[in-house]
């Protein structure tokens, strides 16, 4: 059956998801062509920091912003892919059939894809940390970073691993009726 978009918060659902897998493949492109660039030129890019702001402002941190770019490539891959599952079930709604095995499979890996962003995140935060310090050499510079425990994703995952066993049981519960019937 093909879905139905007719409902208007289903379509937007729909749209909403496209558009941000869309906007996670762009930014991740553009962080893989970014981050070679990075390596490739940091003797230039330090070159010209250093003409413009002295020379305190020297050690360009090459690595720690490289892999803070190649982590940052992964937590968006995840956030493609997490937005993937999240259409998959929208368009199961739309077909009037959410109750399916495969929902329960989607909201778990949803709950890990989302588990392993937040753990990505620590180390994101430790490297925006170097990077700042390093950036704190340059005038009028005022960096923030926010590397705190953030209790809203917690509890996202445990509410996706629940559901995902609510879909589960569902689904059984589902199979049973159509059994006795």
């Amino acid at each position: 059956m093909k879905a139905q978009f007719n409902d208007p918060l289903l379509l937007a659902g729909k749209i909403l998801t496209i558009l941000m897998q869309g906007i996670m493949a762009f930014a991740a492109v553009v962080l893989m062509v970014v981050t070679p660039l990075v390596i490739f030129y940091r003797e230039s890019i330090n070159a010209e920091i250093v003409a413009e702001h002295g020379a305190t402002a020297a050690g360009f941190p090459t690595m720690p912003i490289v892999v803070l770019l190649l982590i940052v490539i992964a937590v968006l891959a995840i956030t493609f892919l997490f937005f993937g599952k999240l259409r998959a079930i929208i368009a199961t709604v739309g077909e009037r059939d959410p109750f399916v095995p495969e929902n329960a499979t989607r909201l778990n890996r949803m709950a890990w894809l989302l588990l392993a962003g937040q753990v990505l995140m620590i180390p994101v935060a430790g490297l925006a940390l170097l990077v700042a310090k390093w950036a704190d050499k340059f005038e009028h510079q005022n960096i923030h970073i926010d590397g705190g425990l953030d209790l809203t994703g917690i509890l996202m995952v445990v509410v996706l691993f629940i559901l995902a066993r609510v879909f589960k049981l569902g689904a059984a519960m589902r199979e049973d009726l159509e059994g006795t019937v």
